[in-house]
């Protein structure tokens, strides 16, 4: 495979309008492949214009909302998009937890065959025999490992609770094709119609602070489940979360939220001390409980009630709080069409709920020991996830100014692995640990008091306060007057609480009461208007290496190569788009390549990127190696330029408004598309 060697312009405007004149020189330039390109005028301001999208007639959007801890599906025909129909309700499921979707747990047979998901897969997996159990492949809260693995690939894999590892991509694409296979006889038991393959637009949730190579897995994972084709991409819309949610919350009406700004705290309770901290939401909660028999949600045709009070350019913050992460986007609504606009690139970090469980856990090592926990972890997996489970449900339970100690029951086989493996009591253990917050239960219980779960909570939870601060001192976020708490998490009163204390007097803190719902269903509503996000922040800085005409006192030597005669300066990086730059939806960078010699069958242009902007060489700190664009060029088009006196131009352009970046590519002097494709898994 051949390296691109020549550059002949560029420029970022709206597609179908070339302003751009392109000239080929002479020469051509050689150098090392990962800087093989040479610009020969100087990339102008990018336009704003914004290119129409073509509709494509689905009859049904299909979201998943894929999440670290639980997931689910929501799905709305086109010809009713103001209704969101919500997924059955599980079989299975815990104690005093609606099961509005189910837990991400994947089960797997010995011989790697897909056995079950969800609840399912949870009891299944706790009802085999322990020796059993060693052979069997269970999987929980793995989403989280896309987002840790700094350098995934289609082979990355992921370790099992008893040990075993299979590729990444399968378990993700077991799991999609079991919410394909679900979501698609729910839509037909409602539907009359007979519904092709193509008439299906699938929408797939990832956090904002993703990078391309995870969006690049999931839509991956997904071609894999059967949702969509490489050949067929405009079937899958990948959705961000708070995006997604910022997207529904804009349709809320007054009825629909808890704003906490309107109740005055004080250590937890009302100002009169006469109800708790968290009793309005719980009855909220309950309330829709006992509403989600029908799974049918309706919303406003165009924005809802709430937005009344803002006025033109006012800003607002959209906190994602999930499993495994917390995303926070901040958007502008623009009136009257409702399109909203990114204000500052999306951020956020690991602050999920599962922090919360991680604290549990390094809580149990201190108390018998890392080395016995890790032994229990693999030899008695089933158990280990019972012990999980019983904390999961008791940690939805913790609240603000509770008196009583929260009660979490130790597996027998917890208690009995530990006396053959220490020679003493796990009460004993607890005694010499001097935990003092932490009781043995004769029950077999370990009591926790308010203060051992403040300490589980309170690391987490102060990351995430501390993000959203920092974020509000930022220049364009500086004003905020709504603040959105959304996720699974948010329904947390410990974490209501904090943020209330903390930034209540500072903006409106508003709670759907559908909280745990809000992103999947601003996910199908995404689905039936991709162009509803009119504006987004580039995350990082992108471009590719270039070769420049060599200027002394400018460039370092070091740089310098001499070829046919002319000095050149090597590594420059070329930007396609600059961090946090304004990109609006349909906005394109276009760049015109030559292949480097008669015949060339590929052009393949490596992309760098950067989390600043004020790098000037692929070399410099910081800079990375983040993907490769590939031009295939066909043979018969090849052979029929083999004779043209001048270089055979093919224009790419590529589209950075969307949530994933994508290419296309023409022969400017045939107008044929070339085959062109963005690939971040391969490096």
């Amino acid at each position: 495979m051949a390296t691109l060697l020549q550059l002949n312009a560029s420029n970022l405007q709206v597609a179908g309008e070339d302003r751009s004149t392109f000239t080929s020189p002479s020469g051509s330039p050689s150098s090392r492949n990962e800087c093989s390109i040479a610009p020969l005028t100087p990339s102008p301001s990018p336009s704003t214009e914004v290119r129409p999208r073509v509709a494509r007639p689905f009859s049904v959007v299909v979201a998943i909302d894929f999440g670290t801890t639980s997931s689910g599906y929501a799905f709305s025909f086109t010809e009713d998009p103001e209704t969101i129909n919500m997924m059955r309700r599980w079989e299975g499921g815990d104690p005093g937890v609606a099961n509005q979707k189910s837990p991400t747990c994947l089960l797997l047979t010995p011989d790697l065959r897909f056995h079950s998901f969800g609840f399912a897969a949870r009891d299944s997996y706790h009802d085999l025999d322990p020796e059993e159990a060693k052979h069997w492949l269970y999987f929980d809260k793995f989403k989280m490992k896309i987002h840790s693995t700094s350098d995934l690939t289609m082979e990355t894999e992921l370790e099992s609770v008893s040990g075993r590892r299979v590729q990444a991509i399968e378990v993700f694409a077991h799991a999609l094709r079991f919410f394909r296979e679900h979501a698609l006889k729910e839509v037909k038991d409602q539907s009359s119609l007979v519904l092709e393959g193509n008439e299906v637009r699938w929408v797939i949730t990832v956090p904002a602070v993703w990078r391309q190579p995870a969006k690049q897995f999931m839509r991956e994972a997904a071609y894999l489940a059967g949702l969509a084709t490489p050949e067929t991409p405009e079937e899958l819309l990948i959705a961000l979360e708070p995006e997604a949610a910022s997207i529904y919350c804009r349709k809320l009406r007054l009825h629909q939220v808890i704003d906490l700004s309107l109740r005055p705290m004080t250590n937890g309770l009302d100002l009169d001390g006469s109800r708790p901290f968290d009793s309005s939401f719980r009855q909220a909660r309950e309330q829709l409980r006992r509403a989600r028999h029908s799974r049918t949600f309706l919303v406003e045709s165009g924005t809802g009630e709430l937005w009344s009070e803002m006025q033109t350019g006012d800003r607002y913050i959209v906190v994602d709080c999930g499993g495994g992460t917390v995303d926070l986007t901040v958007h502008q609504i623009e009136q009257p069409q409702g399109t909203l606009k990114e204000l500052y690139k999306a951020s956020g970090g690991p602050y999920g709920a599962v922090g919360v469980d991680l604290a549990f856990e390094a809580m149990l090592c201190k108390i018998f020991g890392t080395d016995f926990i890790e032994s229990f972890k693999a030899k008695r997996p089933a158990a280990w996830v019972d012990l999980t489970i019983a904390f999961e449900a008791r940690k939805r339970t913790a609240a603000p100014g509770r008196a009583n100690s929260l009660n979490i029951l130790l597996p027998f086989s917890f208690i009995d692995f530990y006396k053959r493996q220490r020679g003493q009591s796990v009460e004993t253990a607890l005694r010499k640990s001097n935990m003092n917050f932490i009781k043995w239960s004769s029950q077999g219980m370990l009591r926790l008091s308010a203060e051992a779960m403040n300490e589980l909570f309170q690391p987490t939870i102060n990351n995430i306060i501390k993000h959203i601060e920092d974020l509000m001192q930022k220049e364009e976020v500086k004003g905020v007057r709504f603040l959105f708490l959304v996720g699974g998490f948010a329904e947390s009163p410990m974490l209501q609480r904090a943020a209330q204390n903390a930034l209540g007097r500072t903006c409106r803190i508003i709670i759907p009461h559908d909280v745990g719902l809000t992103i999947l269903k601003g996910a199908v509503l995404f689905g039936l208007d991709p162009t509803v996000v009119r504006v987004r922040r580039c995350p990082l800085t992108y471009g590719v290496g270039v070769l420049n005409r060599f200027v002394v006192g400018r460039h370092p030597r070091d740089k310098l190569l001499i070829k046919d005669g002319r000095e050149w300066c090597t590594d420059i990086l070329d930007r396609f788009v600059s961090v946090d730059q304004s990109v609006a939806l349909g906005e394109v960078v276009r760049r015109s390549y030559t292949p480097a010699r008669v015949g060339q069958r590929k052009i393949i242009i490596n992309i760098y990127c950067s989390d600043t902007d004020d790098v000037i060489y692929i070399t410099d700190p910081g800079v990375r190696k983040c993907g490769a664009i590939t031009l295939d060029l066909l043979e018969g088009a090849t052979a029929a330029c083999a004779g043209d006196s001048e270089r055979r131009e093919i224009r790419a352009t590529m589209q950075f408004g969307d949530t994933e970046i994508k290419v296309t590519a023409v022969d400017v002097a045939t107008g044929r598309l070339v085959r062109a494709s963005i690939d971040f898994l391969s490096n």
